[in-house]
């Protein structure tokens, strides 16, 4: 029997989505090493006012244990699940360890869930924006990790393997919103010099990339699904180079963060 040929523009396709997931892998990667860093080493060595050393962060308050320890776990669980998410997103494992992409799955969902309740918690019970309009689109981030992840799990438990991977990417997209938003920010700080951007975050630019923070993504995601089943090679091939000028930005992005945002605090 001869091999089956791939459809025209497929290589492309799978091509640029593993090019997109490697750099994200290196930018997930470095925020891992600055939460650990930073945020670890000063919570291990009870250095719990360090965590405002961070700009704009409402990390530690005297007095308020709840809210210290909310931001604790909250900070400190994103490491497992940026980790977790990245696992879950690697073909081989999905293949060769499914008992380990089933369990890493069921661990990333309940972080992320808990995750996803613990920061609605913070925005508006601790009040850790500056704006109204700044804790919106925060919040409506938080609501679709809980119902994205509720149709992945739902869709894995009746065996609908082809949905349960689209719901859980665009699960991974919405928990990974935070690191998405740094990224974009350095990435506009880099190409314009921060044109629009303020010390608070809560000017137009800055709501329109924290709302971007995980509709583009979300976006982009469908376009590939989209090109996925086109049959169409020239609609595979445009949707690959759009993936690739878009890694390319974030990679300007991912560049800035570790540069700026993320290096300076590991030190």
């Amino acid at each position: 029997m001869t091999p089956r040929t791939p459809p025209a523009g497929s290589t492309w396709l799978r091509r640029s989505g593993l090019i997109w997931y490697l750099t994200a892998a290196v930018g997930q990667l470095a925020f891992i090493w600055m939460i650990v860093a930073h945020y670890g080493r000063k919570t291990m060595s009870g250095n719990y006012a360090g965590w405002n050393d961070k700009p704009i962060i409402k990390g530690y308050v005297e007095g308020d244990l709840i809210g210290n320890v909310m931001f604790a776990a909250h900070v400190l669980l994103a490491v497992v699940v940026t980790l977790g998410g990245l696992i879950q997103l690697i073909p081989m494992i999905r293949r060769r360890v499914p008992a380990l992409h089933r369990w890493n799955g069921r661990l990333f969902l309940i972080i992320a869930f808990f995750m996803a309740l613990g920061g609605l918690w913070l925005t508006w019970a601790r009040v850790t924006y500056f704006t109204v309009p700044q804790a919106i689109p925060v919040s409506i981030d938080g609501v679709l990790i809980l119902l994205f992840g509720t149709i992945a799990l739902r869709l894995a438990m009746k065996r609908d393997i082809d949905a349960h991977r689209r719901w859980a990417m665009r699960t991974f997209m919405v928990v990974n919103a935070v690191w998405f938003l740094r990224v974009e920010i350095m990435g506009w700080a880099v190409l314009t010099h921060g044109w629009g951007l303020t010390e608070t975050l809560s000017g137009p630019v800055d709501i329109a990339l924290q709302f971007g923070c995980y509709l583009i993504p979300l976006a982009v995601l469908e376009l590939y699904f989209m090109a996925q089943r086109s049959p169409r090679a020239v609609t595979k091939r445009l949707v690959s180079i759009l993936l690739l000028v878009l890694t390319a930005l974030m990679a300007v992005g991912i560049f800035g963060a570790i540069a700026f945002m993320w290096g300076p605090y590991t030190l």
